[in-house]
């Protein structure tokens, strides 16, 4: 394992918690996760494509959903259940980001995701979600790619969103042709997963790889976004974003209930102008520490220059 910040070293520990007792993973999952779809049949087929709408909720995630259903097989050698997949990070972050208001319109020229408005709608002027189309795309299509899905690469495609089309690459073609590096990566993990040999600490760093890529691709191409939000909640998504590597580097384990007691401590709505860390009095102890580490360890890392947001994203 790579050097940490003692900083990093104490937000991992805090947020690396793991659930005590009986639980039922199904009392855990992502917001409408069963009126998702679960089966490429579910979508609409045109010309003998498959159609996903990822700037509807339920559509992208059905993709996750499909991309555990089909990865479940992988994992059984870890837990039974499915519940050590390590690909779970991905919907249940989705379905944080929906639960806590980061996927409507923050420009507020829409009802985009908006409860008064079209509330399953994903509004292309949100920072989180246009991060997280690449989080959803790439995985996917790259799962579609590498052959697990059962269908070949030039039976799917994803709806493009209403504006700033060129910027999203929208099926498997596009999507290598755009961000070749960083879907050869998804290849790698989706071949080691295949590969009996390969242990669990193998898979997490080949996620983790991808994962991290997915993101460095396309922060700058998006950044502009940020300035729709309060500055607290726009230095929390770059404070996000400095905290995925250290997660990255550490193998943080992406598995089902890791990543739901994680998210535990995590802000449960978007910050607003005057929430300050530790003193945000509708937040738990644990979401202000973890708010306040955050912000702490991009501080830190940018003093040192050792992995600082400017020159790593």
């Amino acid at each position: 394992m790579a050097f940490l910040h003692p900083w990093a070293c104490v937000l991992v520990s805090c947020i690396s918690v793991s659930l005590v007792g009986e639980f039922n993973l199904s009392d855990l999952y992502p917001p409408l996760w069963n009126e998702s779809p679960g089966q490429f049949s579910d979508y609409r087929v045109e010309n003998g494509k498959h159609i996903i709408d990822p700037w509807v909720y339920p559509e992208r995630m059905g993709m996750y959903k499909i991309l555990v259903n089909k990865t479940a097989s992988y994992f059984e050698k870890f837990a039974p259940d499915n519940e050590q997949n390590i690909l779970w990070g991905l919907p249940l972050q989705h379905g944080w980001q929906y639960t806590t208001g980061r996927l409507v319109d923050p420009s507020g020229r829409t009802d985009c995701g908006y409860e008064t408005g079209d509330h399953l709608c994903i509004s292309v002027d949100s920072w989180w979600a246009d991060m997280n189309y690449f989080l959803s795309a790439l995985p996917f299509l790259g799962a579609v790619d590498s052959g697990i899905m059962g269908i070949s690469s030039d039976q799917v495609t994803l709806s493009p969103p209403p504006k700033d089309q060129t910027k999203f690459c929208l099926d498997v073609s596009s999507c290598q042709s755009s961000f070749p590096q960083t879907m050869s990566k998804w290849n790698t993990f989706y071949k080691h997963l295949q590969l009996t040999s390969s242990s669990f600490d193998d898979l997490l760093k080949y996620l983790w790889d991808a994962h991290t890529s997915s993101l460095k691709d396309v922060y700058k191409v998006f950044e502009d976004r940020l300035e729709y939000y309060s500055e607290p909640e726009a230095d929390f998504g770059r404070d996000w974003c400095v905290a995925l590597d250290y997660l990255a580097t550490s193998r943080f384990p992406t598995t089902f209930i890791r990543v739901s007691e994680f998210q535990k401590a995590l802000p449960p709505r978007v910050l607003v102008s005057g929430d300050k860390a530790p003193f945000i009095s509708n937040f738990t102890a644990l979401q202000n520490t973890v708010l306040l580490g955050l912000n702490l360890l991009h501080k830190v890392d940018s003093a040192t220059g050792e992995n600082a947001l400017a020159s790593r994203w």
